[in-house]
């Protein structure tokens, strides 16, 4: 499209096109938490020259209309949460049990050729109970307040919750679990195997790569489309009752 610049924010890119989430992995810039910031400011931080980043973007407009993904952002609120729940948030229950038995087992055999794999098991065990504890949060308490905000014409009486202080918990555990992630790239070279590496050892890789790379767009969901939609309606629907 003709109207890309390197102004937009990644986050607001991505909301427009899912498939340009790819791009931005490519180029190793943060689409998540990191989704504030502007292609210069990305790439200005990594040292990537913004002209090729979007060179790259354009190219892809004219490969692909990008109808194979759902545009989240002119989705509703109720839709989005049912999203999370069913795509993100059960994989997330599904394999995180899988990945802890992966990680501890590789650590166990492995460890000793390659001391890294310790520190890989302790912060995956770290990350799996934030990541068992942010949904808990999600599933109790954001995701049905999301859908009460947008069917609602008012508050409540006693409504008396603010949405800031969630969100912007919500988005500091996110902002955490992307950290732990990158550590474990760190860690790992990039995901780089050694001669030695075992079936599990391989599968352990592939896991921890897939739990990146769906974090990405869960927390892309969360905090470029879903929380600021949710923060916006609650705003004005408290302002409308003063």
């Amino acid at each position: 499209m003709s109207n890309l610049t390197v102004e937009q924010t990644i986050g607001e890119l991505v909301a427009q096109k899912p498939g340009r989430s790819k791009v931005f992995e490519t180029f190793g810039l943060d689409y998540c938490c990191g989704g504030n910031k502007t292609v210069t400011q990305a790439c200005q931080e990594k040292g990537i020259d913004p002209k090729t980043v979007l060179g790259v973007l354009k190219m892809l407009e004219d490969r692909s209309s990008d109808s194979s993904e759902r545009d989240w952002s002119q989705a509703s609120m109720a839709e989005l949460c049912s999203n999370i729940e069913h795509t993100h948030h059960a994989y997330l229950k599904r394999d995180l049990p899988r990945l802890g038995m992966l990680v501890a087992k590789v650590a166990n055999v492995h460890g000793a050729n390659h001391p890294y794999l310790v520190q890989v098991r302790d912060t995956f065990i770290k990350l799996k109970a934030e990541f068992e504890e942010h949904m808990v949060k999600e599933e109790r308490m954001m995701f049905p307040l999301c859908r009460m905000l947008e069917t609602a014409d008012k508050l409540p009486e006693n409504y008396v919750t603010e949405l800031d202080d969630p969100i912007k918990e919500l988005v500091h555990e996110h902002t955490a679990t992307g950290e732990d992630l990158a550590i474990i790239r760190r860690l790992t070279d990039d995901y780089k195997l050694p001669p030695d590496a075992c079936n599990s050892y391989r599968a352990m890789f592939e896991g921890l790569q897939e739990l990146e790379h769906d974090t990405h767009r869960h927390v892309h969901k969360e905090n470029s489309i879903l929380f600021p939609r949710a923060a916006a309606k609650h705003w004005k629907l408290k302002t409308a009752g003063n």
